[in-house]
């Protein structure tokens, strides 16, 4: 007998690969909080004490938006806001599952990369942190995630080398280096692995570097990583 829902049930939402025409079905959004130096200093933390932290956006179609080879993907400026930032990302996939997993072992389960956006309302994360309350309403709102196209592991093998950089309206605001990272990608996946058994189709935003700021309606954001497609995106 087949199922039936008491209303029509969303579909799961696909990321572009790279020389194929099957996507990625997106499961779960992990984020590092964090992660560069630079970043966790300008937050106002210190980045030499802070073990790696996580949290969530959701891996569904109102916020995940993904993100055509070349083209400028609108993105509606959201609700409840003066202060939207941008904050560019590395993004892991992973293909393979697992709970805590060794070190030398994580990079067995990454299946590419991308280049991805942590859209971020900061005053409202501001307000939350404040009052130690969860930062879902600044890190976990619709539109939250737009995400380029996936390149496969094995075609960007120096990705941990890759240099970074984001820029509005052709001013770069941010710029550095993938092995800036303060916990590396293996390790973020291990340490991860802890709290959550990982299954294929996750999805790990591994942290921006400094320089993150506001954005406002009609500016164009792109944002590139060595060997990666860029992401094109436009606020409106």
């Amino acid at each position: 007998m087949s199922s039936s829902y008491v209303f029509p049930v969303r579909h799961v939402v696909g990321l572009p690969v790279a020389g194929s025409e099957a996507q990625f079905p997106v499961r779960r959004v992990y984020c590092v909080g964090r992660n560069y130096a630079g970043h966790a200093r300008e937050m106002g933390s210190d980045p030499d004490r802070e073990p790696p932290f996580f949290f969530c956006k959701p891996g569904d179609d109102a916020a995940i938006v993904p993100s055509k080879p070349g083209a400028v993907t609108e993105l509606p400026y959201p609700p409840q806001t003066s202060n939207y930032h941008f904050e560019c990302e590395l993004v892991v996939a992973i293909g393979k599952g697992g709970r805590d997993i060794p070190v030398e072992e994580a990079r067995q389960h990454i299946f590419g990369y991308a280049v991805g956006f942590d859209m971020t309302r900061r005053d409202l994360q501001g307000q939350m942190k404040d009052a130690g309350r969860p930062w879902e309403v600044g890190k976990a709102f619709d539109y939250s995630a737009p995400i380029g196209m996936l390149h496969r592991a094995e075609d960007v093998p120096g990705i941990e080398q890759a240099s970074i950089a984001l820029s509005v309206d052709g001013q770069v605001r941010q710029s550095s280096s993938i092995s800036h990272l303060i916990w590396s990608l293996s390790e973020t996946i291990a340490n991860l692995s802890t709290l959550w058994e990982l299954q294929p189709g996750d999805l790990i935003f591994s942290g921006t570097p400094e320089g993150v700021g506001a954005v406002q309606r009609g500016q164009t954001l792109v944002g590139e990583i060595a060997g990666l497609t860029p992401l094109l995106v436009k606020i409106v």
